[in-house]
C-alpha cells in the first residue's frame, strides 16, 4: 500500500515539511516544576524526531506565569527559559529534516489558584464549569499587556530556533475565551460582537508578526465546534478562520470543544475514528492556507483518505504518536502490521494528565512513553533462556521485548487464544480496539522469534524440564467470589464466562458488582436487549473507569434502560435475587432469571513458591501480584524485560 499524499512534502508559509504527519501539542507534565525543559522532555521529543514526523508542535508554553494550566507547564514568558528550549530544539534538529513549532498559551479561567498561586483571569468574571473558580475580569490595559506578551514569547521562540509558532486559540483557553460569546460578555473594544471578540487574536497575530517578521510561520489552533450553549459553532469558526488568514496566519489547526465539553475533545474508543475531520473540511472551504485535521486519526489509511479527498492538508496524530513514535518510518517502509495501535483507552495519557498522583503521562500500549531515557530496548550481551507463563497483555509484552533484546523466549498459555482476560475485555461495546493491541504484541513476538505453546498449562515439572535462566510469571487473576451466603448457586454466571461465550443468561439479569467489569457487562447485555439491574456497594457505578470513557458508558447504559442500586451491600444471595443492606436497612430484590457475578478479581500465582530456588531469576507481574488493570501489568512487563 502506497501513501502518496501522506508522504509528500508541503509548505506552511516559508517552512517546508517533508511529509504531512504532525504531532500536535499535548500536555505531558514532562517539564520541570519551575517550567523549564527537563531531560525527560528532550528524550521524548528526540525519539519522535527520529520517528519520521514532519512537524512536531511542542506543548503549551505559557506566555505569562498566571497562564499555566497544569503544574510543570513549560514557560516562555522570560529569557531564562531560552537555554533549555534551545537545547531541546537543537536536539530535534539533529535528526533529519524535521521541523518544530512551539504553542503559545494562556489558560485564562481554565486553571486554578492552586496551580498559579493567584486568582485566574478571564475576559469576564464567569467561572469555568470544570475548574469552578471565579476569575478576575481583565482590564483593557491588561489585555493589551497580554497581547505584547504573546509577541514577546514568539520573538523568544524565533531566537531559540523554533521553525514556527502556534497560537493556542482552542479548547476554551484565554484566546478562545475572548473569541466566544459563551465566555466573553465584555462590552468594550474586546467584546460584544464578532469583530470585537476577534480583536484579541487579531492583535496577537499582528504583534507577533511585527516582532518576528514575515519569515516565521504562524499557526493558529481553533476549536471548530465548542459544543456549549452560546459557544462558537463551525459556521462562526469559518468566519474566524477567514479573519485569521487575512492578518497573516499561515495554517489553521482544527480541534474542538472547551473544558465544559471535554468528552468530545479527546475522544475515547466510543467515538468513531476521524470524528472531527468534518470540522477541518469545513474550515478548508473558507481559507486558502493549509488546514490540519486532528481527532482519533489512528490509521495511515484513514490519514491518506483525508488528504486525498481534500478534507485537510495535514493530519495530526496525538495519542497515536504517544503509542508509536516511529509510525511515519513504518508507513514509509510498508511495515503497517508493526504499528503500535492507540486503543483510545485514555488511561495513561489523559487519565494521568489530570491525576495529581501521577507525575507525568504515559501510554498503556507503550509504557516507554515518558520513560524514553530510562527504559531502552538494547541488545543483550548475555542471552538467556526466558520462560513466560501466561499470554495476557503483561506476558505478551515481556515476551516480545525480551526476544527483541536477543533472549530465547518461550511463552506458555493454557487457553486456545492469547490475551487472557484482556481479550475478554474487548467484547463489550466500544472495546474492540483492545484486540489491536493484542495482535500487535503477538506480531512483534513472532517477528523476534517468541515460541508460543498454546493450550499448554505450565507446571513445576514443565518449568524444570526447560532448564530456564528466567521465569516471568504472568498468570493473571481469577474472579473473586466472596464468602456470602448463597453465592455458590450453580445457576449464577461469572461475568468473564458470559462475555467469553461460555455461559448464557435469561432476559432479566442482575449484575452484582458495578465496577468496570460489571458496568461493561451490563453494557453488553443492554446492547443485546436484556433487562439489566446493577447492584453496587460504592456510591456510583463505574468508578474505576477513566472519566471520558465513563461518560459514554453511562450514556449507553441510560439508553439501554439499565438500572443501578448503589451504596448497597449484598448480604445474601437468593435463587432469583439478593438481600442487601442500604442506609442501614435490609432490603430484597427478586424476580431475575439470571445473576451475573462481577465482584472483582484476585491474584492467581500457583507456581512461584513451587519453583523458588530452582530457577536463577523469577519475576511476578500484573494481576499475579495483585488484581489491577492491564496498564500496570504492561508497564511491569516492560521494566522486567529491559533489565534481564
Amino acid at each position: 500500500m502506497k501513501f502518496p499524499v501522506l508522504m509528500s512534502p508541503i509548505k506552511i508559509g516559508s517552512m517546508e515539511l517533508k511529509n504531512r504527519f504532525v504531532i500536535p501539542p499535548m500536555g505531558t507534565k514532562f517539564g520541570n516544576l519551575d517550567s523549564t525543559v527537563s531531560q525527560q522532555l528532550i528524550d521524548y521529543w528526540k525519539l519522535r524526531a527520529q520517528g519520521g514526523y514532519g512537524l512536531l508542535i511542542l506543548e503549551v508554553a505559557a506566555i505569562d506565569p498566571l497562564g499555566k494550566a497544569i503544574p510543570g507547564q513549560l514557560g516562555l514568558w522570560d529569557d531564562k527559559f531560552i537555554p533549555g528550549l534551545k537545547q531541546l530544539v537543537d536536539e530535534v534538529h539533529k535528526h533529519g529534516d524535521v521541523k518544530m513549532a512551539v504553542q503559545l498559551h494562556h489558560a485564562g479561567r481554565q486553571t486554578m489558584s492552586a496551580v498559579i498561586g493567584a486568582q485566574p483571569v478571564a475576559p469576564s468574571p464567569i467561572p469555568c464549569p470544570v475548574d469552578k473558580e471565579m476569575p478576575r475580569e481583565l482590564t483593557t490595559e491588561e489585555v493589551y499587556d497580554l497581547i505584547e506578551k504573546f509577541g514577546d514569547a514568539a520573538k523568544r521562540a524565533k531566537e531559540i530556533g523554533f521553525d514556527a509558532v502556534e497560537v493556542h486559540g482552542a479548547h476554551g483557553y484565554l484566546v478562545a475565551q475572548f473569541m466566544s460569546a459563551y465566555s466573553n460578555k465584555r462590552s468594550d473594544e474586546f467584546g460584544g460582537d464578532f469583530n470585537s471578540r476577534m480583536k484579541f487574536p487579531v492583535e496577537i497575530i499582528k504583534n507577533i508578526r511585527r516582532k518576528v517578521g514575515n519569515g516565521l510561520p504562524i499557526l493558529f489552533r481553533i476549536s471548530g465546534d465548542e459544543d456549549m450553549p452560546e459557544a462558537r459553532t463551525i459556521t462562526e469558526s469559518r468566519m474566524a478562520a477567514r479573519v485569521l488568514e487575512s492578518v497573516g496566519v499561515n495554517a489553521i489547526h482544527v480541534s474542538r470543544c472547551v473544558y465544559g465539553s471535554v468528552p468530545g475533545a479527546i475522544a475515547p474508543a466510543a467515538v468513531p475514528a476521524g470524528f472531527n475531520v468534518y470540522a477541518a473540511e469545513e474550515i478548508k472551504k473558507s481559507v486558502s492556507i493549509p488546514v490540519i485535521a486532528v481527532g482519533r486519526i489512528n490509521d495511515p489509511l484513514l490519514a491518506e483518505d483525508i488528504l486525498e479527498t481534500g478534507k485537510a492538508d495535514l493530519v495530526a496524530l496525538g495519542r497515536e504518536s504517544l503509542t508509536d513514535p516511529e509510525l511515519p518510518n513504518k508507513v514509509a517502509a510498508g511495515q503497517l502490521e508493526e504499528i503500535a495501535p492507540c486503543i483510545s483507552c485514555m488511561q495513561a495519557c489523559v487519565g494521568y494528565l489530570f491525576d495529581p498522583t501521577k507525575p507525568y503521562i504515559s501510554c498503556l500500549v507503550n509504557p516507554f512513553t515518558g520513560r524514553e531515557g530510562e527504559l531502552k530496548v538494547e541488545k543483550t550481551d548475555n542471552p538467556k533462556k526466558v520462560i513466560v507463563i501466561g499470554g495476557g497483555p503483561g506476558g505478551l509484552e515481556a515476551a516480545w521485548i525480551a526476544a527483541k533484546r536477543g533472549h530465547k523466549v518461550t511463552l506458555y498459555e493454557k487457553e486456545k487464544k492469547l490475551g487472557g482476560q484482556y481479550r475478554i475485555g474487548a467484547i463489550p461495546p466500544t472495546k474492540q480496539e483492545i484486540i489491536k493491541a493484542l495482535k500487535y504484541y503477538e506480531t512483534m513476538g513472532k517477528k523476534y522469534g517468541v515460541e508460543y505453546k498454546m493450550e499448554t498449562e505450565a507446571t513445576e515439572e514443565t518449568i524444570a524440564s526447560e532448564n530456564a535462566d528466567v521465569v516471568i510469571l504472568a498468570t493473571g487473576g481469577v474472579p473473586l467470589v466472596p464468602d456470602i451466603k448463597g453465592i455458590e448457586n450453580p445457576k449464577f454466571v461469572k461475568a468473564i464466562d458470559l462475555l467469553d461465550g461460555k455461559k448464557e443468561v435469561g432476559q432479566n439479569v442482575l449484575v452484582v458488582g458495578g465496577g468496570m467489569v460489571g458496568s461493561e457487562t451490563a453494557d453488553y447485555l443492554g446492547e443485546h436487549f436484556h433487562n439489566v439491574t446493577i447492584i453496587e456497594m460504592l456510591p456510583e457505578i463505574a468508578m474505576d473507569e477513566q472519566d471520558d470513557v465513563k461518560y459514554y458508558l453511562l450514556e449507553r447504559l441510560k439508553k439501554w434502560g439499565v438500572k443501578a442500586i448503589t451504596n448497597a451491600t449484598v448480604k445474601e444471595f437468593l435463587d432469583d435475587g439478593v438481600v442487601y443492606e442500604k442506609d442501614g436497612k435490609d432490603e430484597k430484590i427478586t424476580g431475575f432469571d439470571s445473576i451475573v457475578l462481577a465482584m472483582g478479581a484476585k491474584a492467581y500465582n500457583p507456581l512461584e513458591e513451587k519453583i523458588k530456588g530452582k530457577v536463577p531469576e523469577i519475576y511476578v507481574i500484573g494481576d499475579a501480584v495483585k488484581a489491577r488493570k492491564a496498564l500496570e501489568a504492561i508497564e511491569e512487563a516492560a521494566r522486567i524485560a529491559v533489565k534481564i
